[in-house]
């Protein structure tokens, strides 16, 4: 089964956003960065700019890398166990979910990091990060159940009936 860019588009294009955005921002950010804070919003512990780059970028290139092995390694698996033409999945289609389902944390990663240059640049967060964190889980969930409920609907309307 060949490899599409479309199975890791989701990991790459927010790697490549937290890439740029993290170019842009560096040279504006203090020598001292907070990157942790309380819940009320102020900060508890601060790291060198480089050090909170390396911690921001870090995850992003690796969950990319993660998403990218998992989608070769199943197109791999899968020359080894051929579907029958009966089959109702579609490799592809399991490929594109699992391949870009790492993008969830990746973009719970970007947001702090946006959140972590608007602090430092303009002493002000953009949200706090539980409001963030519950509304993307739920678009997740949502998300997936909508997901779910097409691949059942497709599963039943592609039943064939019994014959007599």
């Amino acid at each position: 089964m060949p490899l599409h860019w479309s199975y890791i588009i989701l990991p790459a294009a927010i790697c490549l956003l937290s890439l740029i955005l993290a170019g842009c921002f560096y040279h504006q950010l203090p020598a001292e960065v907070a990157c942790h804070f309380e819940l009320d919003g102020s900060p508890d512990q601060w790291l060198s700019r480089e050090v909170t780059m390396a911690w921001v970028l870090g995850p992003q290139f690796l969950f990319s890398l993660l998403g990218g092995a998992i989608v070769w390694g199943t197109a791999r698996l899968s020359t080894l166990f051929r579907q029958t033409e009966a089959a109702r999945a579609k490799p592809q289609t399991a490929l594109l979910f699992i391949g870009n389902i790492v993008a969830l944390p990746q973009l719970i990663v970007c947001f702090a990091m946006v959140d972590i240059f608007s602090y430092n640049l303009y002493q002000t967060h953009l949200l706090p990060m539980w409001i963030f964190l519950l509304i993307i889980f739920g678009l997740a969930t949502v998300g997936l159940g909508l997901f779910f409920a097409l691949i059942i609907f497709r599963a039943r309307r592609r039943v064939i009936p019994p014959e007599d």
